[in-house]
């Protein structure tokens, strides 16, 4: 209502109001022949009115593993040095809460190593992975093809990545292999598929 409007004490109807912000829209969003404002092609709001739906995100196919064509290193470093570097990275550990000290080491394509080990908070809920750091380390140095990661923990039984760590690197690695390990051996070898059977990823979203 405009000022002049409420001056002579005119009331709109609720019809004459949407009426009034139509006319507003730019041409190509003012409304269409059934009375309902059009989107522009292109914007958030239309891709929102195409995306699937729930019944149809959930056929089968969307849900086949995601591998990359990758080359792999001629001569792939040992587990064991994959395992070295992350018990290295373990002892940099800020575990001052949980005194469960993580270290990682993640591979890429041509051999490289980026490293990571847990970071604690003291509210708990902004610690850090090493799984995570050692990823995010990696893609901050422009590194975005990955093979392996191995994870390294203080104890007898295999300590595998968190729910968080696994979403993560399947969305920026895909498939890997993820070696499990103590300080003096390897304990479990797995491919992230496993651990991740039914992923959510950008394909959902397509």
């Amino acid at each position: 209502m405009s000022d002049s409007d409420r001056d002579t004490g005119t009331r709109w109807t609720a019809e004459e109001r949407r009426q009034q912000a139509v006319r507003r829209l730019p041409r190509e969003r003012r409304a269409s022949s059934d009375g309902e404002a059009q989107e522009p092609q292109g914007s958030p709001e239309r891709r929102v009115g195409h995306r699937r739906t729930r019944g149809e995100r959930r056929d089968e196919s969307a849900w086949l593993t995601l591998t990359f064509d990758l080359v792999p290193p001629e001569e792939p470093a040992p587990a064991a040095d994959l395992l070295t570097a992350a018990t290295a990275a373990r002892e940099f550990a800020q575990a001052h809460y949980s005194r469960f000290k993580v270290g990682a080491a993640l591979e890429t394509a041509d051999g490289r190593i980026s490293t990571g080990c847990n970071i604690e908070n003291a509210t708990y809920g902004l610690t850090l992975c090493a799984e995570r750091v050692a990823l995010f380390k990696a893609l901050s140095e422009g590194l975005v093809v990955f093979t392996r990661i191995a994870v390294v923990a203080d104890t007898a039984d295999p300590t595998p990545p968190c729910g968080a760590c696994r979403q993560l690197l399947w969305e920026y690695c895909g498939d890997i292999e993820v070696i499990l390990g103590n300080t003096q051996r390897v304990t479990g070898r797995h491919r992230l598929a496993a651990l991740l059977p039914l992923p959510f990823d950008r394909r959902l979203l397509e």
